[in-house]
């Protein structure tokens, strides 16, 4: 049975994120994949990595149970809001203090290349934003992409990772999420199909 696993970056329930990642769980429920999920803003962790890289902090209960779930997953599903070209604060916390070495990736001896510790997973990243999608691609030069998609889930192995970018949310009619929340759902409904 495929895993799939549904992560929400955005600290308020309230928000369109949360009506986002509850279509893609209702689309995918309509299969037989196993659907988790983890809302960051419910964890109780530190969210600063308070020695870097130097000693290990230890892992509080919530970010062990989190870090399990993501272990068991074929599919990992991120949502969240693109602020200052970046993702939340809560959920840059939430990475640093669990996409560790030995963890998430190890760094083969005498080389800076890594070896990917979440290979065989897929991913798919949902992105609102009140920033056009154009101006991010020709002005900004996509940041966050670099970051999230490059930077970390590449690197510890997660192949391939779909990008879905949803612009501009702030001043958004009603059509307009409406519209986005029936096609969410059936993104969630084709990806939890796909073995």
């Amino acid at each position: 049975m495929k895993q799939v696993l549904i992560i929400n970056g955005h600290p308020d329930k309230e928000s369109f994120n949360y009506a986002l990642s509850s279509s893609y769980k209702d689309g995918a429920n309509k299969t037989n994949s196993s659907i988790s999920e983890i809302n960051i803003s419910d964890l109780n962790f530190n969210p600063s990595l308070e020695y870097g890289f130097r000693k290990r902090t230890e892992l509080e209960p919530d970010l062990i149970k989190a870090l399990e779930k993501i272990k068991n997953a074929d599919h990992i599903v991120w949502f969240f809001p693109l602020w200052w070209a970046s993702y939340p604060a809560i959920m840059k916390g939430f990475i640093d203090r669990i996409f560790l070495p030995g963890i998430t990736f190890e760094l083969e001896e005498g080389s800076h290349e890594p070896i990917g510790l979440l290979k065989g997973k897929s991913s798919s990243v949902f992105i609102t934003s009140d920033t056009p999608e154009d101006y991010d691609k020709q002005i900004m030069h996509q940041p966050v992409l670099h970051q999230f998609k490059t930077g970390t889930l590449e690197y510890c192995g997660v192949s391939p990772v779909y990008v879905t970018y949803i612009s501009t949310v702030s001043d958004s009619t009603l059509e307009f999420r409406e519209h986005w929340i029936k096609k969410i759902y059936t993104i969630g409904e084709k990806q939890a199909l796909i073995e």
